[in-house]
């Protein structure tokens, strides 16, 4: 990278560092554009840090906070004018629409360059006649706005009144995985899970947006045909206590495997033989390229950034959206094919290597970072 990189300090705006892709995003480009000389720190602005902020201050990152009131919160505005000037940062890289809308206030009068990152819609989708008066303000000196894939740019556009100019979509990119099949085995085990049993898995927050109920109603009609499958479910979320239920309405809980969080799920990702995801709406999953990583092949719902990412019937099956008879009828096929999953896993690992690294990603940030 330039020289100008090399003495680059970049403050990152965010809710918070919890558990989710934005954060996983923001880690991998501090983390990674440490090597490179950048000096990062982050600003949580509702009012908690998170386990990924409190993992990251462990290796010596600076990690802020500020509780954000109910209302425009001025203060906040203030107190981050305040930090930009203490910390002589060069960027302030706003992470989601409102520490856009905070970030952008706040370096005024400073020398700080605005990066705005949108990382995902709500679903559904709505107009906000707000949107259409202040955002074209905020972009016109906004110098840099990111999507996450061409499907949340074209969302920017028509629902935030955005101009297409502005917007340069660059795809997350995450650090590649590696499957140790002794580590996979041990997994099966501990769950009780036959080592010659078929798994398919996810790796997700339950939570209703991503429509793990669907996912179960497939699972069920799956079950028909594969009786002694198993569905392998990472994660925890406001959804779970329903998902339970619903299992055990279904009389599949015998099948249905809930393993609550894990804070590094690699192993339980490698016992699965395939991959869900079954959202309302997507920018671009992390857990979807961890799949790819480790090759395994995925069955995903056709909304926001999974057509970009999978090549139908190449490296994985797209589905409609809410369709729990096509998408158990692909996770059918799957199942009845070794040799087919193999192909497609190898398909989406080589994907994964050409277009979602840590690498790609944080080179093209760079290059947003340091441009005039």
């Amino acid at each position: 990278m330039t020289e100008s990189a090399k003495s680059l300090r970049v403050l990152h705006l965010t809710f918070n560092m919890g558990i989710g892709g934005t954060e996983q995003v923001i880690k991998q480009l501090v983390l990674g554009m440490a090597d490179e000389g950048v000096t990062s720190e982050i600003l949580c602005i509702d009012g908690h840090i998170g386990p990924v902020g409190e993992a990251l201050q462990k290796v010596g990152v600076p990690v802020h906070q500020h509780k954000r009131k109910q209302g425009f919160d001025w203060s906040l505005t203030q107190s981050i004018r305040k930090r930009l000037r203490l910390g002589q940062f060069d960027v302030i890289h706003c992470h989601q629409y409102t520490p856009w809308v905070y970030g952008w206030l706040g370096a005024v009068g400073t020398k700080a360059k605005v990066v705005f990152t949108e990382h995902g819609r709500f679903h559904p989708d709505r107009y906000r006649r707000k949107a259409r008066l202040i955002n074209p303000i905020l972009a016109r000196f906004t110098p840099t706005i990111v999507a996450i894939s061409e499907a949340t740019k074209k969302a920017l556009i028509e629902y935030e009144y955005l101009p297409e100019g502005k917007i340069q979509v660059i795809y997350n990119g995450i650090k590649p995985l590696t499957k140790n099949i002794e580590a996979a085995a041990a997994v099966r085990k501990k769950l009780g899970i036959p080592i010659e049993a078929l798994v398919i898995g996810t790796v997700s927050r339950l939570d209703p947006v991503k429509n793990q109920q669907m996912m179960l109603k497939a699972f069920k009609l799956f079950l028909q045909k594969h009786p002694d499958s198993y569905l392998l479910m990472v994660g925890d979320g406001p959804d779970k206590n329903s998902l339970v239920n619903l299992a055990d309405e279904y009389e599949i809980s015998s099948r249905v495997i809930f393993t609550g969080f894990i804070d590094a799920p690699v192993h339980y990702l490698s016992a699965m033989d395939m991959f869900l995801l079954s959202s309302h709406t997507e920018g671009t999953s992390m857990t979807l390229l961890e799949a790819m990583s480790l090759q395994i092949p995925a069955i995903a719902t056709a909304v926001g950034g999974n057509p970009e990412i999978i090549i139908q019937n190449v490296t994985g099956r797209l589905t409609e959206p809410d369709d729990e008879r096509s998408f158990s009828n692909a996770m059918v096929e799957l199942a009845e094919s070794s040799q087919l999953r193999k192909n497609m896993g190898e398909k989406a690992n080589e994907r994964f290597a050409e277009k979602y690294s840590t690498k790609i990603m944080k080179q093209h940030y760079l290059a947003l970072y340091v441009s005039r």
